[in-house]
């Protein structure tokens, strides 16, 4: 390459390349279930604030992806894409869940550098200025780490503040208190997720911060919903709690020698006890003592199978090797492509 060449463009630490105008692409990915009534205002919201980083030199996609909505989500995503040819819609063939969705939006995403959002206005637009200063100090993994959340309960901050301790108490990788489906990638990382991170259960944010690179944090506070309520009900969270663990802990299967141990030390005390008992009294202990043993080494027992059966579970999904999503349309202006294909 000559000099010419060389001084026109430069990369920098995290692969975004950067020429003497600073032209870089962003593309913001989207993750949408029945968010009707939120939609538009997410637009006006997002669409403003990347507009006015053109001025930086960065050119943007908005990439929505559709994850099965029942409501009428899909037509205002169809209006939108119609209408502005910086807007692409990927619209699955059913509900495949919050982290497919943004899977595929990494998947489908040409920027130099992306970010990853909710659609109820929940992670703010106003964040993405900041995310493009990281990009340019040479930051990969920009992970928004969540300081407040006007729509949370006491006893969703309480859970999640201990969802966090548990997993970093056993999980070999240490994850930010707080952090949250809002993060940014530059291109590298985002290729490392595409094809190697292709597991059918994922934590993504977990994934996010486990790779490596050049990591920094932001904060953000969590405004109220736009509108509609959160997608995620006691029994989906408890299972995605589930799914974090067994992503990224093999603890919980060692508690099977750990029980085994302890019920072993507690039958070793019963017999003693037993024994000492019979010298005594000259008769062992009663009906009940025989009961709660019995109930407790039941207990154990049926836990331990219960985890083994979640880790199994796991390892079947991932042998049945089925896609993560199928896209059923990807919609751009002025053009419709017809996908009948999974990734």
């Amino acid at each position: 390459m000559n000099n010419a060449a060389e001084n026109n463009t430069q990369k920098n630490n995290n692969g975004i390349s950067q020429k003497d105008d600073r032209c870089c692409k962003l593309s913001v990915v989207v993750s949408v279930y029945n968010e009707e009534k939120a939609l538009r205002e997410f637009y006006k919201e997002t669409n403003k604030i990347l507009e006015q980083i053109k001025k930086s030199g960065w050119e943007h996609e908005l990439i929505f992806v559709n994850d099965g909505s029942a409501d009428n989500s899909l037509s205002i995503l169809e209006e939108i894409a119609h209408e502005d040819h910086d807007v692409k819609l990927i619209s699955f063939s059913r509900n495949f869940g919050h982290e497919a969705a943004m899977i595929a939006g990494i998947d489908y995403a040409k920027g130099d550098g992306i970010v990853c959002m909710d659609a109820d206005l929940q992670h703010p637009p106003a964040c993405i200025p900041e995310i493009i200063a990281k990009f340019e100090d040479g930051y990969e993994v920009i992970s928004m780490i969540r300081t407040k959340n006007a729509d949370a309960g006491i006893i969703k901050r309480i859970t999640s503040g201990a969802f966090y301790k548990v997993l970093n108490l056993m999980s070999p990788v240490k994850f930010e208190n707080n952090s949250s489906d809002f993060f940014a990638l530059a291109k590298n990382v985002a290729d490392v997720l595409r094809n190697d991170y292709r597991e059918k259960i994922r934590y993504l944010r977990g994934y996010v911060q486990s790779v490596g690179f050049r990591k920094t944090t932001l904060e953000f506070e969590a405004q109220k919903r736009e509108a509609g309520e959160s997608k995620y009900s006691i029994r989906k969270l408890l299972h995605f709690s589930i799914n974090a663990l067994c992503s990224f802990s093999d603890l919980p299967l060692k508690l099977g020698m750990y029980s085994g141990v302890f019920v072993a030390i507690c039958g070793f005390i019963l017999m003693i006890v037993t024994i000492i008992n019979k010298i005594v009294n000259g008769a062992p202990a009663g009906y009940s003592t025989i009961i709660v043993a019995l109930c407790f080494m039941f207990a154990v027992t049926l836990m331990v199978i219960g985890i083994i059966g979640e880790y199994i579970a796991v390892l079947f999904a991932e042998i049945k090797d089925r896609p993560i999503y199928i896209v059923r349309d990807v919609y751009e202006k002025e053009k419709t492509t017809r996908k009948d294909d999974g990734c």
